[in-house]
């Protein structure tokens, strides 16, 4: 075993291309770090609908140049396989460690198996690259970025021409064709041949901003905002000077890209800290709203004013502000959203006779249903221009967000205002998400084959209605490793995450509320109605 463990090192060092890989498996060989070397060549990283993501390192369980190169190389064959030889793949990169890298990496890889390549001209938000695949014609596109994950991680996503992320059959089919590749000396990497794009696809990009935009509508709200040291900034602030909002205020020590992250231990903004800087930013500047983007900016982050301090509002209440605003404005098209995401979307589509669909999670999904003309997730993923980005676009929708709590501001109301008028409307939907970070990932499956076993037939007092496996599928959703339980009031999902090591579990509430002087009782009763459900779930799941 020992002697197997390090040949097999050896023969990946004698192909790494990379100095600080090299050097670093050098010395763990070295050393007979048999644990560590272990931990490195216990597999491959898994190419699948999520693309690549893993933390940086030496070794085919780690994200490097090596793991990359192989990864162009699959993708580059099935695309030559579906008939796109001499097709362009346009490719983005975040600010994160070794993206630039990984990026021109695989722009020779393209250029070397005979596709065309195109690298937009510097680290730029992820919806950019999105929306460069369609406004260029390409066959494919990859971003290099591990979104809002650790500072030591990275990844790789991959969409195809239609400009959505892969989703089945499509990975199975590149993780095959990676899996063939037997050595990075037969992929042919060429020194040049491949194209940098100018700003003009951003130039075109930012005007195609202007379309979420109604004509004429007030623009006078003021804004925090943080990049939370990823890549949004310049977009941003040039997307709202074109839309003629005043210019926001800039939380500092997070406005410029910086890959180690240093003010927050997650660059995430729904993990407990990293909003901070922006909250102080704003009790000094006392804005309308403050908005966060996450490092490659594809989500976006809303905090308000709540009484005495500001809190963050949840994806699915900007969720469901977003979708109010757009009936209101007259749109016309599919409401879509994941299933763990809040149902009260389903009762605004469906009181303004709009057509409403759910899928599973992920914007892979959302953005392929048919007709979409708004879409979300609770993790803060909006998709409002679906004809120029289709996947979630944190910049389009901090632009939507700030027309809203402008024309709210132009009526003397808040954006909390609108959420109290909803609740009356269609009942409080309160969610709640119970989230566990493992070091030991059989933890995860243990609690699933648990909750298989013996799921609950009541929660928080309310009965289990209905107890649904996702493995098997549905009318409308494809299988997936998830569990669904409807209660009287109440609905619960309980999944592994597709992107960290994490057992997540998504809970709705519904209470009902007369008028306006109910809200009160009305929270108090749902925060009572979480509490229990999510005591009640942990003890059933055992974690």
């Amino acid at each position: 075993m020992h002697d197997d463990l390090i040949s097999r090192a050896e023969a990946w060092l004698a192909e790494d291309p990379d100095t600080e890989t090299r050097e670093e498996l050098a010395k763990l060989i070295d050393a007979g770090d048999t644990a560590e070397l272990s931990a490195r060549f216990s597999g491959t990283l898994q190419f699948g609908t999520a693309g690549l993501r893993g933390e940086l390192g030496a070794g085919p369980m780690r994200m490097n140049r090596s793991v990359v190169i192989r990864a162009a190389a699959g993708l580059a064959a099935y695309l030559k396989k579906d008939g796109h030889t001499g097709g362009l793949v346009v490719i983005g990169y975040d600010a994160r460690h070794k993206s630039a890298d990984f990026a021109r990496d695989t722009a020779a890889v393209m250029t070397g198996a005979g596709l065309r390549a195109a690298v937009l001209p510097r680290p730029l938000p992820t919806p950019v690259l999105a929306y460069a695949i369609r406004h260029l014609g390409a066959v494919a596109g990859v971003e290099v970025t591990a979104s809002h994950n650790p500072p030591r991680d990275n990844g790789y996503k991959v969409y195809l021409g239609d400009g959505s992320q892969i989703v089945p059959p499509a990975d199975a089919g590149i993780a095959a064709e990676i899996d063939a590749i037997v050595s990075l000396h037969d992929v042919p990497r060429p020194d040049a041949g491949w194209e940098t794009l100018d700003d003009a696809v951003l130039d075109a990009y930012l005007a195609r901003t202007d379309a979420v935009l109604a004509e004429g509508s007030p623009r006078t709200a003021r804004t925090v905002y943080t990049a939370m040291h990823g890549v949004g900034k310049d977009v941003l602030l040039a997307a709202f000077a074109r839309a003629g909002f005043p210019e926001p205020v800039l939380v500092a020590e997070q406005a410029e890209p910086d890959p180690d992250f240093p003010t927050v231990a997650f660059p995430n903004p729904e993990e407990p800290g990293a909003m901070d800087l922006a909250f102080a930013r704003a009790r000094a500047t006392d804005p309308d709203l403050v908005i966060a983007n996450d490092p490659d900016a594809d989500r976006c982050a809303v905090a308000v004013r709540d009484g005495a301090d500001w809190r963050m509002l949840r994806g699915d209440e900007v969720g469901a502000l977003l979708a109010a605003h757009l009936v209101r404005r007259g749109a016309r098209g599919t409401f879509a959203e994941s299933i763990v995401s809040s149902s009260l979307l389903g009762r605004i589509a469906g009181k303004a006779g709009l057509p409403h669909e759910e899928t599973l999670t992920g914007f892979k999904w959302i953005a392929r249903v048919d007709g979409l003309r708004y879409g979300y997730e609770e993790a803060l993923g909006y998709c409002v221009d679906p004809e120029g980005v289709r996947d979630k676009d944190g910049i389009t929708a901090a632009l939507l967000v700030t027309e809203l709590a402008s024309q709210l501001k132009e009526e003397g109301r808040t954006l909390l205002d609108l959420l109290d008028d909803l609740a009356v409307e269609h009942g409080l939907h309160a969610t709640d998400q119970l989230s566990v970070r493992v070091e030991d990932l059989s933890l995860i499956a243990d609690a699933m084959r648990r909750l298989r076993e013996q799921p609950p037939t009541e929660l928080a007092g309310l009965a289990v209605v209905r107890a649904e496996d996702l493995t098997r599928g549905t009318e409308k959703l494809p299988p997936t490793d998830g569990l669904r339980y409807t209660l009287d009031g109440a609905r619960v999902i309980v999944r592994p995450s597709g992107t960290e090591p994490k057992l997540k579990c998504y809970l709705e509430v519904v209470v009902p509320v007369a008028d306006h002087a109910a809200l009160p009782a009305a929270r108090a009763r749902a925060t009572e109605l979480l509490t229990a459900i999510k005591r009640d779930l942990s003890a059933a799941a055992g974690i």
